[in-house]
């Protein structure tokens, strides 16, 4: 690898909670090593993977001191910190910190969740699960929507990690067999963030091993 100031970034490449970092490192501009990790093939499951990460998700950063940061959303926090991705004014930090939360709360059990699972055909649309995903889609859709009517940007007027983790699995609601056509603030806001200078889209599809009883993974 080239220089990577020490970073390594333990992700699966289908995972938008993955491809969340991946952008934020990308517009920052920071060189690191990217671990491939395949959690359909049991490499979560190892007892070296649960000492950085006893939930066994991805993604996993190891930082330059070599000490390990589970989880999307607070990898952005940290990678953030001091940049102008992340306010420095205290109510707009807290106002980043309440659509992090929304996102992991919202967005990836509706959206995130239907996704991954009709496309790897755990579920079809008709069952009653994918139905009950979808109705609360389309609610976060209508929120995030009326959120953008008026503003260009999540928090403070300008881009930062509260609108990377809301891209990250609502841009591809279409793959949750979801139509985004009557969401035009969104679909709006979803150009504004691809303009933005070093975006990047690396999402790729699932692996065969991802479709029920054909690999080991915690899904499983």
């Amino acid at each position: 690898m080239t220089e990577h100031n020490g970073l390594r970034l333990f992700d699966y490449f289908a995972s938008c909670n993955c491809y969340k970092v991946r952008l934020l490192l990308a517009q920052l501009g920071l060189a690191y090593e990217r671990v491939p990790i395949d959690i359909f093939n049991g490499d979560t499951l190892t007892d070296e993977y649960a000492a950085m990460n006893p939930s066994r998700t991805t993604p996993v950063l190891e930082t330059e001191d070599g000490r390990y940061l589970p989880d999307s959303n607070a990898i952005l926090v940290f990678l953030a910190t001091g940049t102008p991705y992340l306010p420095a004014d205290p109510f707009e930090v807290a106002d980043v910190v309440r659509w992090l939360v929304y996102e992991q709360t919202d967005v990836v059990p509706t959206i995130g969740g239907l996704r991954f699972r009709l496309l790897v055909g755990r579920l079809t649309p008709a069952d009653p699960d994918a139905v009950r995903r979808k109705e609360g889609a389309a609610e976060v859709l209508r929120l995030l929507d009326d959120h953008v009517a008026t503003r260009d940007f999540f928090v403070g007027g300008r881009y930062t990690i509260a609108d990377i983790a809301i891209y990250g699995y609502s841009h591809r609601a279409h793959e949750a067999g979801i139509d985004t056509q009557p969401y035009t603030n969104l679909r709006a806001w979803f150009e504004r963030i691809e303009r933005q200078p070093g975006y990047i889209e690396d999402v790729e599809p699932y692996g065969a091993n991802a479709a029920a009883g054909a690999g080991r993974s915690i899904y499983d």
